[in-house]
């Protein structure tokens, strides 16, 4: 079947660059503000730079989604070029990207945006099944689209917060919680739900040194499911040491469950929310 189908997907999907590169994935920049400056996730500002702000000034940027008309204009040159366009968008609960790509798509047609209701490799995951599709089987971009819309309930997102202090700052958790976690050193794990836009809740509370509960973390994730998508997982984290990050791909490589085992450091938007020594797992479950 002779198509033309090209996959976008938000910064927020937290694609490495080398598979951007080889799968052809276009990504569409959420925005980073200080005061009255805006910057493009991942092109002109990045994570490093959130956190050095952070510890020089206490200040946290404000982020933003992208508009209507810029979705539109991105959209609009591939669909010149003779292409269908499947988008992936940060979960529509957490931001107004997923709807601002949806207007784009009604004005212009071609486009078939894809709510992820997911954050983080939650989302980007269904941008690299998406290629598997393209290469893999002759269907179109709209019956590809609605595929993966099947696949949304399936995907298991959750991280570890090693420290509240940005959550606090954000206004996301109180000073008062924020303390008491980290005087019993509890290190909380957010479950993103995948059946109301990606709205986050949270599930169990480790206690211990960070290293013990991302390990214990890792292990009893891995445990709640009987049946994975074994093609791909997704260590995601932000400011973690590499011996860290280094234990979970050895924990994950041991059960030989997964065929490939993918690394990625959070965009400028997650760790905006999360700041440093947060980590998570993304995959997908049968």
């Amino acid at each position: 079947m002779d198509r033309k189908i090209k996959i976008t997907a938000d910064s927020t999907g937290d694609i490495m660059p080398e598979i951007c590169a080889e799968y052809n994935i276009d990504i569409t920049p959420l925005h980073i503000v200080y005061d009255s400056e805006s910057y493009d996730d991942g092109v002109d500002i990045f994570p490093s730079d959130i956190l050095n702000r952070y510890a020089a000034n206490k200040q946290l940027p404000k982020t933003s989604a992208v508009t209507s008309w810029e979705y539109a204009q991105k959209f609009k040159k591939y669909i010149d070029d003779g292409y269908e366009i499947i988008h992936i968008s940060l979960g529509s609960s957490i931001s107004s990207t997923h709807q601002n790509s949806v207007i784009a798509a009604n004005d212009l047609g071609h486009v078939y945006p894809v709510d992820s209701q997911s954050l983080g490799f939650g989302s980007g995951i269904l941008a690299c099944i998406a290629h598997d599709m393209i290469t893999e089987t002759d269907l179109s971009a709209k019956e590809i689209a609605e595929k993966l819309t099947e696949i949304v309930p399936h995907i298991s997102a959750s991280f570890v917060v090693d420290n509240l202090e940005f959550l606090r700052a954000g206004g996301r958790c109180s000073t008062l919680a924020m303390l008491g976690a980290n005087l019993l050193n509890i290190k909380p794990c957010i479950e993103v739900s995948n059946s109301s836009g990606a709205s986050m809740t949270v599930g169990r509370k480790y206690r211990g040194k960070f290293d013990k509960v991302i390990a214990e973390y890792t292990r009893e994730k891995l445990s709640q499911f009987s049946s994975f998508d074994n093609k791909r997982i997704c260590i995601e984290y932000t400011d973690v040491p590499k011996e860290t990050v280094d234990m979970v791909y050895e924990i994950i490589k041991e059960t030989g469950i997964f065929e490939n085992i993918y690394v990625t450091r959070a965009s400028c938007t997650i760790t905006s929310h999360c700041g440093a020594g947060c980590m998570g797992l993304f995959f997908i479950t049968k």
